[in-house]
């Protein structure tokens, strides 16, 4: 007989079981992990913003950036998040970013109790940048331009608005992705400033 009219083997039947259990097995985890999400949820323990960072607990990456022209604000640098005596937040933002200005109010309320305030605008134009500060207000006390986006990766920055909380000796003790509400700012950071102040 030759190569070309030999039957092809018997299928193995425990591959085959093996074959169609997949999928079910894969549905089991997916949904063992669904039902402890849920289970978070009702209990409060699952933050589904929660963003893991590698920065938390270290100083925050070096860098420089240049002032935003018009702003009336110098630039900011790593050197200027450290020993300030007292906790800084670095907020990243942008005037096409909607959920940033869902937020400034929140960030114009902790500038007025004088919660130092430190801006990046992240990869806008700075004439957008200047008209979003211009219509919302400035809260913050150092505004840097990072235009091609380098510092916000350096930081592991997911999307704007993110909001980090640097210590007095200059370490990142929180990270916020998405916009600061007035229940982020009353349940989770305004305790974290008075521990860390």
């Amino acid at each position: 007989m030759s190569e070309a009219t030999r039957p092809d083997p018997a299928p193995n039947p425990g591959r085959r079981r093996a074959l169609l259990l997949a999928p079910l097995g894969l549905a089991a985890v997916a949904g063992a992990g669904f039902y402890a999400m849920l289970r978070g949820l009702g209990s409060g323990s699952y933050d589904p913003r929660g963003v893991p960072s590698a920065l938390l607990g270290k100083p925050p990456p070096d860098f420089a950036l240049p002032p935003l022209e018009g702003a009336e604000r110098p630039g900011l640098a790593s050197a200027d998040l450290r020993g300030g005596g007292r906790p800084v937040l670095v907020n990243f933002f942008a005037s096409w970013c909607m959920p940033c200005v869902i937020e400034h109010p929140q960030l114009m309320r902790l500038a007025r109790a004088g919660v130092p305030v430190l801006g990046i605008a992240y990869k806008d134009k700075p004439e957008d940048s200047l008209g979003f500060l211009r219509r919302h207000g400035n809260p913050y006390t150092r505004l840097g331009v990072d235009q091609p986006g380098r510092v916000a990766i350096d930081w592991g920055v997911y999307g704007v608005p993110e909001t980090y909380l640097v210590d007095p000796s200059g370490l990142i003790r929180w990270r916020w992705a998405g916009p600061i509400t007035e229940d982020t700012l009353r349940q989770d950071l305004e305790p974290l400033l008075r521990r860390h102040a």
